[in-house]
């Protein structure tokens, strides 16, 4: 498969009360579709990724809603997945064009959270879990939390381990004009935030935000970037029915897949963005895409080979923790950062040497995983 990505959209993340879901959706396509050097009349179908607005915004005919917006009179779709409807909704369109039902189409991935209380979008988000978790009262961080304990309790993965992944990102995030904290931080002012939930404190832990991104996809190739692999896998919704509290199976199938699709290995990957919407998500991140060995996803981090001038750059736009995490954005966003860093205009975040990159989208505590692969 070769796909490519014509163009690309991203608004600033953060609280941005000033501006609506369809503020930020108009914003990030246009950026796009103009990137691209089509016009809304080349656009055969939009696809938006939203996990919230229904709940939250009183409005779930997203799909038509954002392409009226654009002026696009072609098809149109919402796509859910939680977390990864972001990565869905780009996996979808590229299904659409492989299928040569379109022959260009728009992926928009926008969510407002911040106008919602704490206690509304804790409940919104806890739909992703399964209906004994939500009768447990348990919460996400709660669930990573557990993860995040049997990991240490199997592999000796520590609290000093976990902050080093808040700490390049936050380090990532500063060279990052778009990211909701761009600014770094140190390994001690994470250990010594406050608690969220043993063993997380607040810098391990992703935050609330507003924002979009959007791509442009097409099956006309020229030169540019390709995406070259997509793949989704399943585990189950809840946690507790799972063979394994320290790995991701869904993500280990997905991955597969999506390399196989590309016809690379996972040591011809040169960059990632990966879903640490917690510190603990990152590690797990490195041992089932298979950059590290099982357990060693904390030193692989600690050592800070994936840190920007290091062997392997993860997350350079800052991830989920420092960039921000607009839940269905957060898998189109990978998909603008990667594209930023092949094209070699990521500015001071580029990474040297990359022509191949991956991106890893997570719904739920990782019911869902989507993988991409993309190339020059």
């Amino acid at each position: 498969m070769k796909i490519q990505v014509k163009g690309v959209g991203l608004t600033k993340f953060g609280e941005l009360w000033d501006k609506s879901l369809f503020d930020l959706s108009h914003e990030a396509a246009t950026e796009a579709i103009n990137d691209s050097g089509l016009t809304s009349r080349d656009i055969e179908a939009v696809f938006v990724a939203n996990m919230l607005h229904g709940k939250l915004g009183s409005q779930d005919q997203l799909g038509a809603a954002v392409a009226s917006q654009l002026n696009i009179k072609g098809a149109s779709f919402r796509v859910e997945g939680a977390c990864s409807s972001g990565g869905l909704a780009v996996h979808l369109a590229i299904q659409s064009l492989l299928a040569g039902t379109y022959k260009n189409v728009l992926v928009v991935g926008v969510e407002k959270m911040t106008d919602a209380t704490l206690s509304e979008i804790t409940s919104a988000l806890m739909g992703a879990g399964s209906e004994e978790e939500r009768k447990a009262g348990l919460t996400f961080p709660g669930l990573y939390a557990l993860m995040a304990r049997a990991h240490m309790q199997k592999f000796g993965t520590t609290k000093n381990h976990m902050a080093s992944v808040a700490v390049k990102n936050h380090y990532h995030a500063s060279l990052n004009e778009k990211a909701q904290f761009p600014f770094e931080i140190t390994e001690e002012k994470v250990l010594n935030s406050p608690e969220i939930c043993s063993p997380f404190t607040l810098f391990d832990v992703s935050p609330i935000t507003d924002g979009a991104g959007a791509v442009v996809l097409s099956s006309q190739v020229g030169k540019g970037v390709f995406i070259t692999g997509s793949a989704v896998a399943t585990d189950t919704i809840g946690l507790s029915e799972r063979a394994s509290f320290t790995e991701l199976a869904a993500t280990k199938l997905a991955s597969g897949k999506a390399l196989k699709q590309a016809g690379v290995e996972t040591s011809d990957i040169k960059i990632a963005e990966v879903h640490d919407c917690f510190t603990i998500a990152e590690i797990l991140a490195m041992e089932d895409l298979g950059f590290c060995k099982k357990g060693e996803g904390g030193k692989f981090i600690y050592s800070k080979t994936t840190r920007l001038g290091g062997k392997l750059p993860i997350n350079t736009s800052g991830g989920l923790k420092a960039c921000g995490h607009p839940v269905a954005a957060t898998g189109v966003k990978q998909i603008v950062e990667i594209t930023q860093q092949l094209r070699g205009n990521a500015g001071k975040r580029q990474a040297k040497g990359v022509n191949a990159g991956l991106a890893h989208n997570i719904g739920g505590s990782g019911a869902t995983a989507v993988v991409h692969v993309l190339q020059t």
